[in-house]
């Protein structure tokens, strides 16, 4: 990951305090990440400015108003670099009424706003105030394109097809690849049912799981080889996230559920998505990039306006290391079929959860919708896996902003804090950002 820091400016104004200014911020960049190019001082000519850049091909570009600078200084950098661009703005010092202007560094950022509008289609993420105000939004956007770059890295792999009138979570390859720069490749659920049939039992799949012992050794055994032949598919092509099919093949044609396959590749760090919901399991992948914890995925089943909830669910699947710990990664049977093994817990509690869908509008553009809340302590709900989310929106006001908008009915979970850096990188991806 490479990242470029711009600070721009003209000799013209009060050098003392811009120098101050360029000190600061370099070394809080330097602080968040120590790999960040710097230059040695201000960089006071457009000349300055593409001998710095030089040959460098940068993942992300800081560039920073310290003082005024025209548009031509901006200009060489769209000349010379395509990643994103993050415009950050310094206050202006505090002075003398009447006294001098030191910096006037928001009307630069201005004249690069404007030039950045005239040439890019996405807009660009804009941070004002000193460096310690932008410290929590600078890093966020750090992560953003360090999310943006591993999304160019990632193999999304896509077992069967979603089940008929879950369309939504349908994806092409050549679309994934233009917005997300992502590769999708695909392969019948029956071949990978075929390897689990003819192959051997993993019984590290079985680490962890509360009360598998209970399960019919038929179906155990038959849980284990499934989770091998997944295993292996993933490994043999460097799978990073996956969408299965589960009802009715698994069921019928081999007589043991996904579910706890996809719940336990989860813990292993493969966002994994049943139904085959291919921007589903992009949800969870993103989540997981940018808090290091794996994701819940889960339809939006009950709404509470007293306690301001909304409890989300899922059939069995969920990461065993999200189950509380009062229950642990608890096995069961599935709620509709009877059989098993599924996972049965509820989530644990966490202060910071982000709701999080990758979804695609009427006219086939992407669109992100993104809400903060919180995890409650509550047991599980219902025969499945949940969890029960306060939501910081009033969650009457977001469930009917989902439905007027026609937004899926599948969701991540995220345990940690992203929506900044999820709002951020929709912009550097030139999606529709729907933050509540």
């Amino acid at each position: 990951m490479k990242i470029l820091y711009i600070p721009i400016g003209v000799g013209t104004y009060h050098m003392e305090t811009a120098g101050a200014c360029f000190e600061a911020s370099r070394k809080l960049l330097q602080e968040i990440d120590p790999e960040i190019i710097c230059p040695e001082s201000l960089l006071l000519s457009v000349p300055a400015v593409a001998g710095f850049i030089g040959d460098h091909t940068p993942d992300l570009v800081i560039l920073q108003n310290v003082t005024f600078a025209n548009a031509a200084y901006t200009a060489e950098v769209l000349r010379r670099v395509t990643c994103p661009i993050v415009l950050w703005t310094l206050r202006e010092p505090a002075g003398e009424p009447g006294g001098r202007l030191k910096m006037n560094a928001l009307t630069g950022a201005f004249a690069s706003a404007n030039t950045l509008h005239q040439f890019r289609e996405e807009k660009p993420v804009f941070l004002f105030g000193d460096p310690e105000e932008v410290r929590t939004s600078l890093t966020a956007a750090i992560r953003a394109a360090k999310a943006r770059k591993a999304l160019k890295e990632l193999t999304i792999a896509a077992v069967g097809h979603t089940p008929q009138g879950f369309g939504f979570g349908r994806a092409l390859d050549q679309d994934l690849m233009k917005t997300f720069g992502c590769e999708l490749i695909s392969i019948e659920a029956r071949e990978l049912m075929e390897k689990a049939k003819n192959g051997e039992p993993d019984e590290k799949a079985s680490e962890g799981l509360v009360g598998l012992e209970q399960t019919p050794e038929e179906r155990r055994l038959g849980f284990l080889k499934l989770y091998r032949a997944y295993k292996d598919f993933v490994e043999e092509n460097h799978i990073g996230a996956l969408a299965s099919r589960c009802w009715p093949d698994f069921f019928t044609d081999y007589g043991t559920p996904v579910c706890s396959v996809l719940s336990v590749l989860n813990a292993e760090g493969i966002p994994c998505a049943c139904e085959c919901d291919i921007y589903g399991a992009l949800s969870m992948y993103l989540g997981q990039l940018l808090t290091g914890s794996p994701a819940f995925f889960g339809d939006p089943v009950a709404l509470n306006e007293e306690d301001n909830t909304l409890t989300f669910w899922h059939c069995g699947m969920a990461s065993c290391n999200l189950a509380r710990t009062d229950t642990g990664a608890a096995v069961g049977v599935h709620p509709n079929r009877k059989i098993g093994p599924t996972m049965e817990f509820g989530l644990k509690p966490a202060q910071h959860v982000t709701l999080l869908r990758v979804g695609r509008d009427k006219d086939g553009s992407f669109r992100l919708f993104v809400a903060k809340g919180r995890a409650l302590d509550r047991p599980k709900q219902y025969l499945g896996t949940s969890v029960v989310v306060e939501t910081e929106p009033d969650v009457k006001d977001m469930v009917s902003f989902l439905l007027e908008n026609g937004y899926e009915p599948h969701y991540a979970v995220i345990y940690g804090d992203a929506a900044e850096s999820l709002e951020m990188l929709g912009r550097m991806l030139n999606i529709k950002v729907d933050r509540l």
